[in-house]
């Protein structure tokens, strides 16, 4: 796992919340659509950081 990479993805997902909660103040599809892509983006970025632990515990 590298730390370095949850904090992105961590990062992203707060990113993509706070875009999402701007969205839905001025009533913007589009920055709605963007923030929820970026908060899919975050949910697939820790599930690669999973399967790369799991990986990691197997071998070890």
């Amino acid at each position: 796992m590298s730390l370095e990479d949850r904090a992105k993805a961590t990062a992203k997902n707060i990113e993509g919340k706070a875009q999402e909660a701007v969205g839905n103040i001025t009533g913007d599809p589009e920055d709605k659509a963007e923030a929820k892509a970026k908060q899919a983006e975050s949910e697939v970025r820790h599930g690669i950081e999973d399967v790369k632990d799991n990986v990691k515990k197997a071998i070890d």
